[in-house]
């Protein structure tokens, strides 16, 4: 048995893989967002509340917060793959988060104050999907790759 040097890149572990590949999809959405064209009533969007009617790809309800926040999020699991714990701890907590977001929208109203991010019905199914998918991936095999 002898030891990899420090300077010798080590694989991907699939935990580190899932969690850039969200990070990046995260990335390119929040991007998105800001795109006229990708995102219709571009000229609508406010910083934050239910009144902004900007929808990305004339479905998905956004902000200029919620745009930010999935940058954010892209950030995040782009840094946070370069370790198996940090990963699983991203898709995880990540995950548990837009369950609570979920969760949030199905309870507050569309036109109400308090729907700030805004969210509208697809954008909480794709949180549900979303929640459950990045806790799925937490449990992605993130021990030692196999020696070949």
């Amino acid at each position: 048995m002898t030891a990899q040097p420090e300077n010798v890149a080590r694989p991907r572990l699939p935990v580190q893989l899932a969690s850039l590949v969200v990070g990046v999809v995260f990335l390119l959405v929040g991007i998105a967002g800001f795109i006229p064209g990708i995102t219709t009533d571009y000229d609508s969007m406010q910083f934050i509340g239910h009144e902004s009617t900007a929808m990305l790809l004339g479905v998905f309800q956004v902000s200029i917060l919620h745009n930010v926040v999935h940058l954010v999020f892209g950030v995040l699991g782009i840094l946070m793959s370069r370790t198996p714990a940090q990963a699983r701890l991203f898709l995880l907590v990540g995950g548990i988060v837009y369950l609570v977001l979920w969760i949030y929208g199905m309870l507050v109203g569309h036109d109400s104050a308090a729907n700030f991010v805004p969210l509208n019905t697809a954008d909480n199914w794709l949180h549900l999907g979303l929640g459950i998918g990045m806790v799925a991936l937490s449990f992605l095999h993130r021990g030692r790759p196999a020696d070949t």
